[in-house]
């Protein structure tokens, strides 16, 4: 199979035939053996009904409908599991993504061989306040972290490798950085295209503000597990022991002291009334806590099991 379209939806009825109707048009003119794989995350308007019927009168629609709302990482994590094509195209489901950017996305991935690219819509139809102004904010600061140099991050069209989709795990709210996780795991060849942006049709958009906010903690999250995911002991093994021997050098000192002022007959104050003994105590129990933290860490990536984060309702067309 050529191409799996990966999309996830949330309240999305009005737009899914319409949707379908321009992906089938732009397979079948460039006669690409493809999967639309419709991804329905908990909604509850229609969206399932019109999945059902589009799956019932063409074999190449399949869904995945989602026990309650999970997110859009679930949802693509889901796709990207079943998702059979050796390119991995992912889009959105308002109308905004143009599929017409198919054939040449397919192209970079299969004749220039990229691992990844990425859709940067360099012209915009949002609100120049409420998203365009955010998101260039987030994207310098994500380029920055991730030593990635993308325009857009969290745009929605994107092409893959089958390899990379199939490696890479998408969770929480990780689907923004699925470049700089592809990253980590060893796919390098990273590209980025200029991709028409269309204005919204139908609905309003389920994202608000608070995505940008969560997006940057997401960033700081990613930025640290980058570095230390796999061997957090290296972190806070480091540190633990850094200010465990400095408490333990300084609480050292004041014994010390204490019993070379007594020998020497020199008056000397409680080593508890040493204010110092207090700070030098609370250096070795945080340095003993950063310690442990890195340890239990150590564990948990050593024990984590592979067990979803969601949980499917039903299937159509697998």
């Amino acid at each position: 199979m050529d191409i799996s379209v990966v999309i996830p939806l949330l309240n999305e009825d009005e737009s899914l035939q319409e949707l379908f109707g321009w992906i089938a048009r732009v397979m079948q003119s460039n006669s690409y053996e493809y999967e639309v794989i419709f991804i329905d995350d908990g909604s509850t308007d229609n969206s399932w009904k019109i999945i059902e019927q589009l799956s019932s009168a063409h074999k190449e629609v399949k869904g995945i409908r989602f026990q309650r709302n999970y997110g859009k990482s679930q949802a693509l994590d889901a796709g990207f599991e079943l998702a059979q094509g050796k390119v991995v195209i992912t889009m959105d489901a308002d109308l905004q993504d143009n599929p017409e950017e198919i054939p040449e996305l397919f192209n970079l991935i299969t004749v220039e061989d990229y691992d990844l690219i990425s859709g940067w819509k360099k012209k915009r139809y949002d609100n120049v306040i409420t998203k365009n102004l955010p998101s260039k904010l987030f994207n310098a600061a994500a380029r920055k972290t991730s030593g990635l140099k993308l325009h857009d991050f969290n745009c929605g069209l994107k092409a893959y490798k089958n390899i990379v989709v199939k490696t890479v795990k998408v969770s929480g709210e990780m689907h923004r950085y699925i470049p700089v996780l592809a990253k980590n795991e060893g796919f390098t060849k990273i590209g980025e295209k200029v991709v028409q942006h269309q204005a919204r049709k139908y609905g309003v958009t389920k994202f608000g503000m608070d995505r940008f906010i969560n997006g940057f903690l997401d960033l700081i999250t990613i930025s640290f597990l980058s570095k230390f995911g796999k061997r957090p002991m290296h972190f806070f093994g480091l540190w633990g022991s850094m200010v465990f021997a400095v408490g333990f050098l300084a609480a050292a000192y004041i014994g010390f002291m204490k019993l070379y002022k007594l020998s020497q007959g020199i008056k000397a104050i409680l080593v508890t009334n040493n204010p110092w003994f207090y700070i030098a105590l609370i250096a070795m129990v945080i340095g003993t806590q950063l310690f442990l933290a890195g340890f239990l860490g150590e564990l948990l990536i050593k024990s984590k099991s592979s067990e979803k984060h969601y949980s499917i309702k039903e299937k159509l067309n697998f």
